[in-house]
């Protein structure tokens, strides 16, 4: 028994829009086998020889993006939850679809081994209703479920864990501010191992700026939008979830050619006169990201550790500096060496009344976690 878990072999089924990572978790967390197999088609043998191939399988884990309002907390999958997650589809259009066909063809590989869905939204179903409210007619809010549900649970509610383990507290006892910067980006308040206010809303297109997504953008313009530049609703959608943040302001998603292309502009002024796009976008990331954590701090009235998580949140030291900076009044400064580092860590200074943190993502884990404590309940 490790962490109040069960010693199961989970395997974590992980399928995106456009692909699917399989992975095969220890009893004490180790990665014990992994692979990533095209999306879920038309040749569902390919995947059960997949799985065949990775090694005994105790339970398995799927990650949902969303799991509306009746998905609070993981769940064993039956014929009854898979009609529900359907009807969800409409929620999640891009994500939902595909994970619903790799259950289907691993549950067919896999027929007699216990199933959990665990939900990117479930994490965020604690948020007070004074911060999960949009103040909207009633009729609408009757008739649709429509609430802030914020996403990323899986990687916030991870990153929470796995920073109060490092700052040697209990969970239940701090305030976090999880940073989850990857291609997709929100914060998260955490308070009590709770989550109390997330970035993200009814879709994961509010709150931060970030790869292709505009992030925040003020209902008012697009209805001008809708109004006065011919588009269609979907060609407007298709332009904010795909054509803007760091694509739409610097001409790449990549954040590390962002950040190169910022560098010449630094030193090259002509360029920086003619154009300045990477710097602009940098300092409109840096204004979203520090306004957010300064609003996730406030919801919970303080400030115990801030985390720093997902493919930008780890790789990106320069943004994490610059964050800081604007956070000396939450009492967050960095260690400018420790920032520098690799692995899980504390990067603040030893002196910061705020300790900061990075870790890396780790949604198997979580979903494993959340596998084992499900199927542990069952048995008692």
């Amino acid at each position: 028994m490790t962490d109040g878990s069960g010693p199961l072999r989970v395997l974590v089924v992980n399928a995106g829009s456009s692909s699917l990572k399989l992975r095969l978790v220890g009893p004490r967390d180790e990665l014990l086998a992994s692979a990533d197999p095209p999306p879920v088609g038309g040749d569902a043998a390919q995947l059960t020889r997949i799985v065949a191939e990775l090694g005994a399988i105790d339970a398995v884990g799927h990650r949902i993006v969303h799991g509306g309002v009746d998905f609070v907390g993981p769940v064993r999958i039956d014929a009854s939850v898979v009609d529900r997650l359907q009807a969800l589809t409409d929620l999640a259009p891009l994500h939902q679809p595909a994970a619903l066909a790799a259950l289907k063809a691993v549950s067919a590989a896999l027929p007699s081994t216990p199933a959990v869905a665990c939900f990117d939204t479930a994490f965020h179903a604690t948020i007070p209703p004074g911060a999960a409210t949009y103040a909207l007619p009633a009729e609408w809010r009757d008739r649709w479920p429509i609430r802030r549900f914020g996403f990323h649970g899986l990687s916030h509610a991870y990153a929470a864990r796995r920073a109060a383990r490092l700052l040697g507290r209990s969970l239940e006892e701090v305030r976090l501010v999880t940073c989850h910067l990857g291609a997709g980006a929100s914060l998260a308040a955490v308070s009590g191992g709770l989550s109390v206010d997330t970035t993200m809303g009814f879709t994961p297109l509010d709150g931060l700026m970030m790869a292709t997504r505009s992030g925040s953008v003020d209902p008012g313009l697009v209805l001008w939008l809708l109004e006065r530049s011919h588009l269609s609703p979907s060609q407007l959608g298709e332009a904010l979830e795909r054509k803007s943040g760091l694509l739409g302001l610097a001409g790449t998603s990549d954040m590390r050619e962002v950040l190169a292309a910022e560098e010449r502009e630094a030193r090259d002024p002509d360029r920086k006169n003619q154009s300045g796009a990477a710097s602009l976008a940098v300092a409109v990331y840096l204004h979203r990201l520090g306004a957010g954590i300064a609003s996730m701090a406030a919801a919970m009235g303080g400030l115990d550790g801030l985390v720093f998580t997902g493919g930008v949140g780890e790789n990106a030291p320069s943004i994490r500096a610059r964050a800081a900076e604007g956070l000396t009044f939450l009492g967050i400064r960095l260690d400018p060496e420790a920032n520098l580092g690799g692995g899980d860590r504390l990067i603040g200074a030893a002196d910061a009344p705020v300790p900061a943190l990075v870790i890396e993502a780790r949604e198997d884990l979580e979903i494993a976690h959340q596998v084992r404590q499900l199927l542990e309940r069952e048995r008692d």
